[in-house]
Formats: structure tokens, sequence, C-alpha cells
């Protein structure tokens, strides 16, 4: 049998529950189909880069299988006609990771909160010495490290 990380995205306005309801569904999938379960990792609810199906959040989810193709293209079929199930994806390992993935990793990074200074931007920056203040927008009169401005040739007011 080969060996798979399998990762899915449940819809926002589930319950926790009904995710870990789903993860018992399809790990019985894999278990009808002659395979097995190992580690499973509940991700929790995380935000969507753009939105899928009219969700901007869903419960992500990993598992990691050790079963035929036949198991997991069963599985992936029911996850495919499910509507709780916005994305998924399966990918063959070599070997399966030992301990947390990277995502728990992060979150639990994450969670700590020994950084001085709060998350962002509250951490001090020293002394800026006599420097004076930034200015975003340049110089008005359109002077600068680039040179004088030129007008805009078309355009109203632009010097002919």
């Amino acid at each position: 049998m080969a060996l798979y990380e399998h990762v899915f995205l449940a819809r926002q306005d589930l319950s926790q529950q009904q995710v870990d309801a789903l993860v018992e569904q399809y790990k019985g999938v894999i278990a009808a189909g002659g395979g097995s379960v190992g580690r499973v990792e509940n991700w929790g609810l995380k935000s969507l880069t753009y939105r899928v199906n009219k969700n901007r959040k869903a419960y992500y989810a990993l598992m990691d299988l050790d079963a035929p193709a036949e198991a997991v293209k069963e599985m992936e079929r029911q996850m495919g006609l499910s509507e709780d199930i916005l994305r998924f994806m399966t990918v063959k390992v070599e070997k399966h990771e030992e301990g947390q993935s990277a995502m728990l990793q992060k979150r639990d990074r994450d969670d700590r909160g020994d950084r001085p200074g709060g998350r962002f931007g509250d951490r001090d920056r020293g002394d800026r010495g006599d420097r004076p203040p930034r200015s975003f927008g340049g110089d008005r009169d359109g002077g600068g490290d680039r040179g004088p401005r030129r007008p805009r040739e078309g355009f109203e007011g632009a010097a002919e």
C-alpha cells in the first residue's frame, strides 16, 4: 500500500463536532477499502485567501493515509459529492512526517506571547538620532532624488 497525506477544507458554518464526524466518516471509507489512517490533525478555522463557494473561512484537516489507491479514489469521490467539503488534496509521500505538521508548529509559535511589545509594529525601534522625519509623498516642488518634474504631454496644463 502507498502512503498519502490528505488535506481537506470544510465549510465555515459547520461546528467542530461536525468536522470531526466528517473525519470519522472518511476514516471509515479508507478502512473499508483496506487501508488505515494514521495521524489526524485539525488545524481549525482559518481564513481563505479568496472566497470559495461564498465562504471566507474554512476548517482545515490533515490525515496521514496508508491505503490502496482505490480506497483513496473512493474517499475523494465521496468528498467531491459532499456539500460540506470545499476543497481537498491528496499527495503521495515516501514516508510520513514524525511529530506535528508544519502548520501546527507555526500555530504553536504564533500562540506564544513571549515577544516583547506584542505582535506587530509595537516594538521599540531605538533612538532615531537627528534624522528628519520621513516624507512619503516626495517633495511638492518636484525635487528630490529624481530631479525636477516634467509636465506630461496631452494633459490640461501641460507646457507646450
